[in-house]
């Protein structure tokens, strides 16, 4: 039990000075926690054992010496307070009455305390006794069984007096303990509930609206379809008639009206007959799912560079061989049907050696570069570079719904991505056609581009492939890497990419990005610098200082939140990526609304490595070493 210190502890006495009881607690040590003057006063107890910390034992060995339990032998002394010392270890909660020595009556009423420990109150009963007596020796009408029952009576009252302080103090433990309960249920990021056998709802915390927006938080006592909805409940459904069943289970799914990823567990509560319903945990792993496929995707990166490099190096000494051969032989004199072949050899390996240039950039390494994007500018820039191409052959039409706040996204990755979609609608409209290209926002969760083509649609092999290396439609004019270059690019960024064909006819490419809203113009205030090595901490500090910057630091992961949740008034956080500790600054960033705490992070990484890859996804990142000009146009960009 910690102890009692400070103005509380005297706080704490004068309360218990004013009740008429005398009243002990003991730790788990058997050392004095706190006593009242009641209880120096009822003992003529010496101030040293009053005092906290003073040994139980010991105030038992002055009591012994006092005649308090009567006449102990010298050499008995020891093993009697060895007896009292171990039945108080025990802590059993107890009651009994005894007579001191000086023929005064107390009731010693002992409970045992959550932590270890025990409190005891002692009450002096002389009177109560005095009165018992009284009524033996006066009141010779009443039979000696009569007057037996009530002292019986008597002494079971103040029993149960002493029984229901008990359970009143366990009641109220309990109620606290529930109140705690109930409060990290609640603050959980997690849709925590308990569904009967009914499928009606009897205990749920108030998260399921965070979890799947648009949903009721207050649902005890509703049907779990009505709660959830069509979509969720269509998905979850044979999940939970297991669980009914007594199995468990642990899965994933899509809820489709709000386009989040949700993960959720379900847990019988009693098998077979004897089931009382399901515990059920739902988190939203949106994000998380975001990251794992930018991972996931990186990797495949790596494992096709592994692959292809060393045939790439062999394959472009070759096409060196074949141009420089090639060369010389235009240069001597054959026949006419010659330079034809010739001709013909050099534009096939100036193809090898393209194709050889489309290979680095879909197994190369290429992490996303963030920057604030305003969307009706970038639009305007990709019909500006498609419609040379388009014109003549189809009409292109872009309808921008994204409100004018820019975004954070990759530009550059992005408008080869759209007009690599583009070129290929193009070519499948033909004369005549319509492309239309559509940016908008979906659930507050995804920046979505749609390309539609009036063309005829994608084959049935095309639906299943198209999105694969090296397959192409074209025949020998496609190279078959356009929409796989998408898809890795989207993937990187832990976005999607969807293909399919429209119901009136004509094809259509979604690509789905993150939303990530630009941070608001980062003006000079109080900064957070996490960084661990001190000197470079004090190095960015002075630039930080000299942007008018103030600036509190931080070293770890857990020092940058526990300022975070003190401090509402960070208007900006530069973070390193690896920093002490298990977690690194891309899980920091992760938890950070970026719409209001501007973000940003700096590496010593290459751009290779996958936390680089994952943080770039995330938020801006500037490469070490860097100066005070490179971190202020990092910082506050023109």
């Amino acid at each position: 039990m910690e102890r009692i210190s400070g103005s509380t502890q005297a706080m704490t006495v004068a309360g218990l000075n004013l009740i008429k009881q005398a009243l002990s607690i003991y730790d788990s040590d058997l050392k004095l926690v706190v006593s009242n003057e009641r209880f120096r006063e009822m003992f003529s107890i010496p101030d040293h054992l009053t005092q906290p910390g003073a040994d139980f034992g010991e105030t038992i060995r002055f009591l012994i010496d006092h005649g308090e339990y009567g006449h102990v032998p010298p050499d008995e002394q020891d093993a009697f307070v060895a007896e009292r010392v171990e039945r108080a270890l025990d802590f059993e909660p107890h009651y009994f009455e005894r007579q001191r020595a000086d023929g005064r009556w107390i009731s010693v009423e002992g409970s045992p305390l959550p932590e270890g420990g025990w409190v005891a109150v002692y009450t002096d009963i002389t009177s109560a006794k005095r009165q018992e007596g009284l009524l033996r020796a006066r009141s010779e009408e009443l039979s000696d069984q009569l007057l037996q029952y009530a002292e019986e009576l008597s002494a079971t009252n103040r029993e149960l007096e002493a029984t229901v302080s008990a359970l009143e103090e366990v009641r109220r433990q309990l109620t606290a303990s529930e109140a705690r309960m109930r409060l990290t249920a609640e603050m959980m990021p997690a849709h925590i509930a308990h569904v009967g056998p009914d499928r009606l709802y009897t205990y749920s915390n108030r998260r399921l609206s965070s979890v799947i927006p648009g949903r009721p938080s207050n649902i005890v006592g509703m049907h779990i379809s009505e709660a959830l909805g069509e979509s969720a409940f269509r998905a979850i459904r044979p999940h939970l008639d297991a669980a009914f069943k007594g199995k468990p289970s642990v899965f994933e799914f899509n809820e489709h009206p709000s386009t989040r990823r949700i993960r959720t567990a379900f847990t019988p509560d009693g098998n077979g007959p004897e089931n009382r319903g399901v515990y059920i945990l739902s988190m939203d792993i949106t994000e998380e799912t975001q990251t794992r496929v930018a991972l996931q995707q990186t990797r495949r990166r790596e494992i096709a560079a592994q692959m292809t490099s060393g045939l790439a190096h062999d394959f472009s000494n070759l096409l060196t061989i074949i141009l420089g051969t090639q060369s010389k032989l235009q240069k001597m004199d054959l026949p006419g049907d010659a330079q034809a072949l010739i001709d013909a050899t050099l534009g096939a390996a100036r193809r090898g050696g393209a194709l050889l240039n489309r290979l680095a950039d879909v197994t190369g390494h290429r992490a996303p570069k963030l920057a604030p994007t305003d969307m009706r500018a970038f639009l305007s820039d990709v019909e500006t570079l498609a419609t040379p191409t388009v014109e003549g052959k189809a009409r292109l039409t872009i309808e921008n719904s994204i409100p004018e706040d820019p975004l954070m996204l990759d530009p550059a990755m992005l408008q080869d991505t759209l007009v690599n979609l583009l070129l290929n609608a193009r070519d499948a409209c033909g004369a005549g056609g319509s492309i239309l290209l559509i940016a908008e926002l979906v659930q507050e969760t995804w920046v979505q581009f749609t390309v539609r083509d009036t063309g005829p649609g994608f084959s049935d092999e095309a639906l299943k492939r198209a999105l694969d290396p090296f397959f192409t439609t074209k025949g020998s004019e496609g190279s078959g890497l356009g929409l796989a270059m998408v898809y890795d690019m989207t993937k990187l960024a832990g976005g999607d990419v969807r293909i399919a064909n429209m119901e009136g006819g004509g094809g259509q490419v979604t690509v789905r990005l993150p939303l990530r809203r630009a941070p608001k113009d980062v003006k000079p205030g109080l900064a957070l610098l996490v960084e661990d090595n001190p000197d470079l901490r004090t190095m960015i500090r002075d630039m930080l200082t000299t942007m008018k910057h103030t600036v509190i630091e931080a070293a770890s992961v857990d020092e940058a939140r526990t300022l975070l949740m003190e401090l509402p008034e960070i208007r900006l956080v530069l973070s390193d990526i690896m920093l002490e500790g298990d977690l690194t600054g891309v899980d920091l960033i992760r938890e950070l609304p970026t719409d209001k705490v501007p973000s940003f992070l700096m590496t010593s990484l290459p751009q290779s490595h996958p936390l680089y890859i994952e943080g770039a996804a995330r938020a801006p990142v500037l490469p070490k070493p860097f100066t005070t000009e490179q971190l202020d146009q990092f910082l506050h960009p023109r």
